[in-house]
């Protein structure tokens, strides 16, 4: 069951940070609203603005997209450079995929593809460090559901909480309140199926699982993403988060 948290002199807005017209998001979206929150959704890529202060949300996420945190286009530049507003007032910030990679690149490091043209689109085995088991109180799931052609460097001072094999920064801590998650965890079993449906092609690059391995995957593996990804909110907006330890990278 979800913890619905209950402080009064808080926020109770999640800003959303969304990349294409019908991006949704997901799984963890749902389970915000059914924790009290209000999902204060914005598409920067359409003109919507970015809050100058963290003052009326209790946290931020930047979802995922096609687009890379490289490209010279204006919004992706601004959404890089906002992401030190919760940053520097030690809010909950949380980057999924492209949120990620654009934390990655805010704090100055870099973006990039696989030296080989490798991509992670599907389930992939994932090494959770010590300092990943001790997020939450749910184990840190060792098989989770990707989809990108590049990654990011672990940034300098950062704690590693997960590393993969062809792209080794997975998930990562930054300061008190900040994560990266290179993987996931929003996509229910709806948008894997649209996902593969209208992106089929990219199942055709290099290291990518075919769609059938997607589905078979959704149900050995979802089941502890699903439990990971309702403790890791519910801590992640805790006043009181736990403190992963010394650097990890």
């Amino acid at each position: 069951m979800l913890q619905v948290l209950n402080r009064s002199t808080e926020p109770k807005r999640i800003l959303i940070v969304l990349h294409q017209e019908h991006s949704t998001p997901g799984r963890v979206g749902s389970y915000l609203q059914r924790m009290g929150y209000e999902l204060d959704m914005r598409r920067p890529r359409f003109g919507d603005p970015l809050p100058e202060t963290m003052r009326d949300h209790a946290g931020a996420i930047i979802f995922g997209g096609p687009m890379s945190a490289n490209d010279a286009d204006d919004y992706i530049k601004r959404e890089i450079d906002w992401i030190n507003v919760p940053l520097a007032e030690d809010k909950p910030f949380l980057g999924i995929c492209l949120g990620a990679q654009m934390m990655a690149r805010c704090l100055g490091n870099k973006v990039s593809r696989h030296p080989e043209g490798q991509v992670e689109i599907g389930y992939y085995k994932i090494d959770p460090t010590e300092h990943g088991h001790n997020v939450c109180a749910s184990q840190f799931p060792d098989h989770v559901y990707h989809w990108h052609n590049e990654g990011f460097e672990c940034p300098r001072d950062a704690l590693l909480l997960a590393q993969g094999n062809a792209f080794e920064t997975q998930a990562v801590k930054v300061g008190t309140r900040a994560y990266g998650l290179q993987f996931h965890p929003e996509v229910t079993y709806a948008m894997m199926c649209r996902w593969t449906c209208k992106a089929a092609d990219r199942m055709k690059a290099p290291g990518a699982r075919e769609a059938r391995d997607h589905l078979d995957g959704w149900y050995l593996h979802d089941h502890k993403v699903a439990r990971w990804t309702q403790d890791f909110l519910t801590c992640w907006l805790a006043k009181d988060a736990p403190d992963s330890g010394p650097c990890g990278c």
